[in-house]
């Protein structure tokens, strides 16, 4: 269906001298075809979302007691019927990619996002084995500008593995997977059972993991898969208003993503697996940007070498003494008697094999910190993210790195009002001067084929920025 007249992303599209790619863009299901491949992978029919949210049938006074989150309302597009059909229908989606100014897009799910949390388990995996049967045929003969994500769950690592080599099997190439499990509290559990759900901890498949997930990690790089995480945070504690929706929504995605992504970190997986790449979707790159600098300001205070300036036992307590006597008032020098007690604030001793938080990254320098990071994560950008510069501010990260942020738009959702636009609004960045040429060149297609084709050469072979993404590839 090709565009009237050229629109304000298509002209962009022809003044720069390189591909673009949507890292991010969302396949809207269309539940009768989907339900017919989840009945036939052993599943029940699916049922047509409507207004059955329990939210709008509580008065005020149920709300206040029972503090229900206010979840998402109104979070598709209607007004632009166009676009809302384009993101349901494959070849309408393909025959509209130049209007785009899009050369390449990455698809990822919308029911399909909440698969992975699907508590039966049968159920769970009977859904996420259908849909990715659903998009390997929807979108096979789109696969020159088109990749569909597969779902992947993670409640174990022998269910993660099964779904990602079926996916592999399908020729699907990117792993979506949950940003972490919610598993019960041991404790909880056996002492007040029906409470049990509401008392969680968070696995997030690498540090204090209820199990080993290597095995995981090790098969997505012998398949060479990407792998994503689109997660939400709404309902975490600090976005669990039982009023608002935007309250719960703002960085709620990049939350989820921050914690799987300082798990793989601390957890030592960007260690043990160098070829692993992912990306967290959708607004994450503040997260980002501060968590590897993070990682370096605690590295410095808190690696081994550096305890000693916090251990206890180095204390002079004869010199603590004479300050508190010479400077300290009556009150003061009425209880120096508990002063070596006040010192020191335990626990006093810490044994050796508990006092590298650092330990599993296997870090011994700075640049081991960068090499842990920087070639792992990605950073989803949408396209009025007026903060996915400061990925490329080589004066505010360590080691002068540039966090590597993708243009990724969200295609399909409601914070996308006119498909059409957003490759212009993501460029305006270059235009206002907050980042240079090169550095949209990396945010609209260097780094993404990093991370798709870093796992896996192939991935863009037969596609038609075939040559482009080879070279690419050849260059880094």
């Amino acid at each position: 269906m090709p565009a009237q007249t050229r629109s304000p992303s298509a002209l962009i599209r022809e003044k720069i001298g390189h591909p673009l790619i949507d890292g991010d863009s969302h396949i809207i299901e269309y539940t009768p075809v989907l339900s017919d491949f989840i009945v036939a992978a052993g599943g029940n029919e699916l049922k047509q979302s409507g207004s059955g949210d329990p939210w709008y049938q509580m008065t005020w006074e149920e709300r206040r007691h029972r503090r229900p989150m206010r979840g998402p309302w109104w979070a598709l597009p209607t007004k632009n019927t166009l676009d809302r059909c384009t993101a349901m229908l494959p070849r309408l989606y393909y025959e509209r990619m130049d209007d785009f100014g899009l050369d390449f897009m990455v698809l990822y799910p919308t029911a399909g996002l909440f698969y992975v949390g699907i508590q039966n388990d049968e159920f769970r995996q009977i859904a996420c084995h259908a849909y990715n049967e659903y998009a390997a045929a929807c979108y096979d003969e789109f696969s020159d500008r088109m990749a569909p994500a597969a779902i992947v769950p993670l409640h174990t690592p022998a269910e993660g593995i099964r779904e990602l080599e079926h996916a592999h099997a399908l020729g699907l190439k990117v792993a979506l997977i949950p940003s972490y499990i919610r598993r019960p509290v041991p404790q909880a559990l056996e002492q007040n059972p029906e409470s049990a759900r509401k008392i969680t901890w968070l696995d997030s498949f690498g540090i204090d993991s209820e199990y080993d997930y290597d095995p995981f990690w090790k098969r997505c790089e012998e398949l060479g898969m990407a792998v994503a995480a689109h997660s939400g945070g709404m309902g975490m504690d600090d976005r669990k208003s039982m009023s608002n929706y935007m309250y719960n929504h703002m960085g709620h995605f990049a939350a989820a993503g921050e914690v799987l992504a300082k798990s793989l970190l601390m957890g030592g997986v960007t260690h043990r697996f160098p070829k692993l790449r992912l990306v967290l979707l959708e607004g994450g790159v503040q997260n980002g940007v501060r968590l590897y600098a993070d990682i370096f300001s605690r590295w410095k205070k808190r690696r081994p070498v550096a305890l000693d300036n916090l251990n206890p036992a180095n204390i002079d307590l004869e010199q603590a003494k004479m300050l508190f006597q010479k400077y300290g008032d009556n009150r003061t020098a009425s209880k120096l008697a508990d002063l070596e007690r006040s010192l020191k604030i335990g626990p006093y001793e810490v044994p050796t094999e508990f006092r590298d938080d650092f330990a599993a990254m296997g870090v011994e320098s700075k640049e081991d910190l960068r090499d842990r990071f920087i070639p792992h994560f990605y950073f989803g950008c949408e396209a009025d993210d007026t903060l996915a510069c400061i990925a490329f501010d080589r004066k505010i990260n360590p080691l002068q790195e540039q966090v590597r942020a993708i243009m990724s738009f969200d295609l399909g959702h409601w914070d996308v009002s006119d498909m059409s636009e957003a490759a212009a609004e993501a460029y305006e960045q270059l235009e206002d001067g907050l980042v240079d040429a090169e550095d949209f060149r990396k945010f609209g297609f260097g780094h993404s084929v990093q991370l798709y084709g870093g796992p896996n050469p192939d991935f863009f072979k037969g596609t038609r920025i075939e040559q482009e993404a080879a070279l690419e590839l050849a260059a880094n």
